[in-house]
């Protein structure tokens, strides 16, 4: 194959988005991007009930309008109006509102097949090609940029080589890249449900002894679930008919949507904070799940990689230096450093505090939650956290 300045592997939505970020600096420089994915896009969106969904946050839906492509994705995107946070069985609550906050949305919730729609239409593929499906089996460095080698055995050169192939990368453990990993000794149990209400804007983070809960507006009256347990017990809830999974589902959220009527496709995935001991070397960046992998119940993961895609795409596009050049990556990740710090304590510190029956711990947390409807100033700080906001605007 003939060689290209930059190559992205995975072309999910991390990887995407990068492309549409570099896109029109690349067709200005001359650069070629070569995005590598096993898995094909489809030629057309599919509505699906069972549909996974990603919360982007306020501050996404700006990083999206400056790449021009909300106009697109807000066509299928779920605002989130207001979220009630609280604890069961106790009396706390907090309760953030778009209307107070200035905004027109928290957040909204959107199908990631739409949204992967979105960004590969977006796509010149004068600019930006594609090797799909295929895989990338093997990663030297070399003088000036990385081979890749994939799986037939074709071979491309690259100034920068972007690896962005998910949590579970690899590339990532070839290439020697440690991680720091802590076990949250809990899985997800991801669903989509439909109340017998309307939801009408409303996202809920329910907070329980065994695990915390969260449930997203999504379109046609759905609502995404993301409902943390330990290990064991979320296994058998996953065993159990769709009428004793509601019931159970029942009794833990309560009934402020009504009763719960559907329940789609359970699927369950172990919880672990994953970062990446190293994001830059020489002519290489490790970027979105392979670089941090956080607790779902927060919404953070997505939209802190969003965050440090476009700077990446920022800081190569103001270079004046070699593509690749090590000095300008670790620019890159110096400028992100306190937004993944800050975002990874919040989600992490989040979801340990209300994961944790011990009594004392639990009444604090109450009064926290009360204290936080009632002093707007930590409410602010709070809500600007879930929003994006807490440590860069756009």
């Amino acid at each position: 194959m003939q060689p290209v300045q930059l190559a992205i592997i995975g072309g999910g939505l991390v990887g995407a988005s990068l492309a549409l970020a570099l896109q029109e600096g690349a067709r200005a420089r001359g650069w070629r991007i070569l995005l590598i994915e096993p898995f094909a896009p489809g030629d057309s969106y599919q509505p699906s009930y069972d549909a996974r969904s990603s919360a982007l946050s306020f501050g996404t839906r700006r990083i999206y309008e400056r790449l021009g492509l909300w106009q697109a994705i807000a066509r299928r995107a779920e605002p989130i109006l207001q979220i009630h946070v609280s604890d069961r069985g106790r009396f706390g609550a907090a309760r953030l509102q778009a209307l107070e906050e200035g905004v027109p949305a928290l957040g909204y919730v959107v199908e990631n097949a739409w949204l992967g729609q979105c960004l590969w239409q977006a796509l010149d593929r004068d600019v930006v090609s594609w090797r799909c499906p295929a895989q990338v089996t093997r990663m030297e460095a070399q003088d000036g940029g990385y081979r890749l080698t994939l799986d037939d055995d074709s071979q491309v050169d690259c100034e920068l080589a972007v690896l962005a192939d998910g949590g579970r990368s690899g590339l990532r453990e070839q290439l020697g890249i440690g991680i720091s990993q802590r076990p949250y000794r809990q899985s997800a149990l991801i669903a989509n449900v439909t109340p017998s209400e309307a939801h009408r804007g409303q996202a809920f983070e329910r907070f329980t002894d065994e695990g915390p809960m969260a449930l997203l507006p999504l379109p046609e009256n759905r609502c995404a679930l993301v409902w943390t347990r330990p290990a064991s017990d979320a296994g058998r809830l996953m065993g159990l008919s769709d009428a004793a999974f509601l019931a159970e589902l029942q009794q833990g959220f309560g009934y402020r949507l009504g009763a719960f009527r559907q329940v789609g496709v359970r699927h369950l995935y172990p919880l672990s904070l994953i970062e990446a001991q190293e994001q830059v070397r020489p002519h290489l960046v490790v970027l979105g799940n392979a670089a941090h992998s956080l607790h779902p119940i927060a919404g953070q993961g997505y939209n802190l990689s969003l965050r440090d895609t476009l700077a990446l795409a920022e800081t190569l596009l103001q270079s004046q230096k070699p593509l690749g050049d090590f000095a300008t990556l670790q620019q890159y990740r110096d400028s992100q450093q306190l937004d993944q710090e800050l975002t990874v304590g919040f989600s992490d510190r989040v979801t340990r505090l209300f994961s944790n029956g011990e009594p004392l711990l639990a009444a604090g947390r109450n009064l926290g939650l009360l204290g936080l409807d009632l002093l707007p100033p930590a409410k602010r700080w709070f809500a600007r956290q879930a929003m994006g906001l807490g440590t860069r605007i756009d």
